[in-house]
């Protein structure tokens, strides 16, 4: 099954990415509109019967244009006060992450009682680890000097024939 390895937005960083979208189609709707504008602004000059009409809807299309943008942009702004917040409140919430370590530290560490059970528990563990260390490596210490011995054997009873091929020629 495929999974992504993409990282988990926050809320803050989904809301920025959209405002940051929605600011680039207000941007992009109004110059649209403005070639929308100067294309009526055109058609007006050629056409005199429709001239008041033509300059009502250019009128419009401008005080449009000029709103969408200003709109865009205020949409910028806020996406770069949600980024410019959150740079602010990453390292607060850090350092509110050590300090309720260190909190949790002193709680445990700061009664004597309970200082004292952790070591032994801490000696118990570290006693325990040694054992097991010991008895592998006795254990191993057993079956190389077993496999060391049997080769010599071997080698003993190989000499003790050879040793008795001599003296039986001699």
């Amino acid at each position: 099954m495929y999974e992504s390895k993409m990282a988990q937005q926050t809320r803050t960083q989904r809301q920025a990415a959209a405002k940051k979208a929605a600011a680039t189609r207000k941007r992009q709707s109004a110059s649209q509109s403005n070639g929308n504008a100067k294309a009526a602004a055109r058609r007006t000059a050629k056409s005199a019967r429709s001239s008041a009409r033509s300059a009502r809807t250019s009128s419009t299309n401008g005080a449009l244009t000029a709103a969408r943008s200003l709109s865009a942009e205020r949409l910028r702004l806020e996406a770069v006060g949600r980024e410019a917040e959150r740079l602010v409140l990453i390292p607060v919430g850090a350092a509110l992450e050590a300090r309720d370590r260190i909190a949790a530290i002193v709680r445990i560490y700061g009664d004597r009682e309970l200082a004292r059970k952790r070591l032994n528990r801490f000696e118990r563990r570290g006693a325990t680890a040694l054992r097991r260390n010991r008895r592998a490596l006795e254990r191993h210490a057993k079956d190389a000097r077993n496999g060391v011995e049997t080769r010599a054997n071997g080698v003993q009873s190989r000499a003790n024939d050879v040793v008795g091929r001599i003296r039986s020629l001699a």
